[in-house]
C-alpha cells in the first residue's frame, strides 16, 4: 500500500512540511550501514575515538554537502541520512516524497583539536545559498532546506551568531533574509548504503550545490 501511494505520488516537490499525525509511519528497522567510510576508512558509527565532537548540518542535496566535509581537514567521519522530520527510519523515497518531514543532511564527526566548530560553520554557510527556503537550486522540495542541527549549547550559540553574522555580509550583496532554521539535534537516521559518500564512488555523479559567493569569514 506504501509503495502504490509513493509511487502515485512521485518526487514532491512540497512546500509545507507534514504534521506528526499526517507523516508517514516509517519502521523500527535501521538501514544497515557500512561499516568503513569510502574514503577514509573510519568506522562510519559509534562508539568513536575520544575528543571527537559531533555536528550535522542540512544544505540541499546530501551528496555534494557530505563532500565538502570529508574534504575538510579535522573531519574524521561523514554520513548522509535524514533528520528533522518525524518518520523512524525513512527511505530515500519516502523523504522525497514530502511526507516524512525530514531534510537531506550530513552528520560530521570532527576533531575539535584541528577543526573549530566555527570553521564548520563557516563551510556550511559558503557551500550554499541560505536563503532559497524549500529549495537549493533546482532541488525543490522540503527535504532540501537549510537546518543547522546544534548538538550543544555552545554549538547553538554559534550557531546563531554566524548567522547573523553571515544575514548582516548578504545583506550588503543584495541577498534576501536567510531561512536556514537553529535546532536542537534529534535522532539522525543514516541513509541507504549506496548513498553514503556517494561522489567518491560515482565522481561524475550529480551536485547541486552552489554558494552565494559572500565570504562568511574576513
Amino acid at each position: 500500500m506504501l509503495e502504490s501511494l509513493l509511487e502515485a505520488l512521485g518526487p514532491r516537490q512540497a512546500a509545507s512540511l507534514p504534521d506528526a499525525a499526517s507523516a508517514l509511519p516509517g519502521r523500527p528497522e535501521r538501514m544497515a550501514v557500512p561499516p568503513r567510510h569510502h574514503v577514509n576508512g573510519h568506522s562510519m558509527q559509534a562508539p568513536y575515538p575520544e575528543g571527537l565532537e559531533a555536528a550535522s548540518f542540512a544544505m540541499g542535496c546530501f551528496w555534494g554537502a557530505e563532500r565538502k566535509f570529508w574534504q575538510q581537514q579535522g573531519v574524521t567521519v561523514t554520513a548522509v541520512g535524514y533528520a528533522g522530520g518525524f518518520t523512524p527510519n525513512p527511505s530515500y523515497e519516502e523523504v522525497c516524497s514530502g511526507l516524512t518531514g525530514h531534510a537531506e543532511a550530513v552528520w560530521v564527526v570532527f576533531d575539535p583539536r584541528l577543526v573549530s566548530y566555527g570553521e564548520l560553520l563557516v563551510l556550511f554557510w559558503e557551500s550554499h545559498d541560505p536563503t532559497q527556503g524549500m529549495r537549493q537550486g533546482n532541488d525543490i522540495g522540503t527535504q532540501y532546506r537549510s537546518i543547522i542541527f546544534t548538538h550543544s549549547q555552545m554549538q547553538k550559540q554559534q550557531a546563531l551568531a554566524s548567522r547573523q553574522g553571515y544575514q548582516h555580509r548578504l545583506n550588503q550583496s543584495g541577498f534576501e533574509a536567510i531561512t536556514t532554521e537553529i535546532e536542537d539535534a534529534g535522532e539522525f537516521y543514516f541513509a541507504e548504503s549506496h548513498h553514503q559518500q556517494y561522489l567518491a564512488k560515482n565522481p561524475g555523479g550529480y551536485c547541486g550545490l552552489g554558494g552565494t559567493g559572500v565570504s562568511c569569514s574576513d
